[in-house]
């Protein structure tokens, strides 16, 4: 096989899927070198991908050497809609996110971000240091005005059949009253438009419901929800409660 051949290294230029259904298509930045087993697990990972959604278009960015092999057994249209991008090194998973950012130029984790930046895809996927990530998007793609800080997300199935998206799971190690409340407005946004949830519940985690209980910069973020008309603040919810339903959105 023929790297040049059945997986060229892009170059440059925009990534631009054609046809009717463009608005449906969708191109990821894989940092295929991130993660405890690199390569051996993001590529077969990728394939998976592929087959599971005819929409999407992978850029594969990491070491050709490493990647080549594990696409052996890629049929014709998978190969279609994968590009290898070549990166000359990897940000180790115990790196200080300060250091791994200065670092990180020509990295796998920074070219997939720049993919993004450039456009040339709509996301960036990796598994690799999570701090170093965070770091990287917020210096490379800019939060939205208004946002100062990142957050991690996850959207979890609850007891009522539904869903709950929870947020932020790590990216900041002390969030005060103001990121808080950006947090709910972030996750209300991602709960209507991307889970489908019309005007969805926002609830703050705290250690009771009573409006006396918690920390501080709880009950000052709690306040200033209230006031805001355009998200659905329901007030406090317990940990016990998290699976229950009673919150479409939990700010942490």
């Amino acid at each position: 096989m023929k790297l040049s051949e059945d997986f060229p290294q892009a170059t440059g230029g925009k990534t631009k899927p054609g046809g009717d259904d463009t608005l449906t298509r969708l191109t990821l930045a894989l940092d295929v070198m991130g993660g405890d087993f690199g390569p051996s697990v993001t590529v077969p990972a990728a394939l998976q991908a592929l087959n599971s959604n005819s929409q999407l278009t992978l850029l594969l960015v990491g070491n050709p050497d490493a990647i080549t092999p594990l696409l052996a057994k890629a049929d014709f249209e998978q190969r279609s809609r994968l590009q290898i991008i070549p990166a000359q090194s990897v940000i180790a998973s115990d790196a200080r996110p300060s250091q791994a950012i200065r670092a990180s130029r020509g990295s796998s984790m920074r070219v997939a971000l720049e993919l993004v930046k450039e456009g040339r895809a709509q996301a960036c996927v990796s598994a690799g240091n999570t701090g170093a990530l965070m770091g990287l998007a917020k210096l490379l793609l800019k939060p939205l005005e208004g946002i100062e800080r990142p957050a991690l997300v996850t959207v979890l199935p609850h007891q009522q059949k539904g869903k709950t998206v929870v947020l932020d799971l790590g990216a900041n190690v002390d969030c005060d009253s103001t990121m808080l409340v950006q947090f709910a407005i972030m996750g209300s946004v991602l709960a209507e438009e991307v889970v489908e949830i019309p005007n969805p519940r926002v609830a703050l985690l705290n250690i009771g419901e009573e409006e006396v209980k918690g920390l501080d910069s709880i009950r000052d973020a709690s306040a200033v929800l209230k006031t805001i008309p355009s998200i659905n603040y329901i007030g406090y919810l317990e940990a016990n409660e998290l699976l229950t339903g009673k919150t479409d959105v939990l700010g942490l």
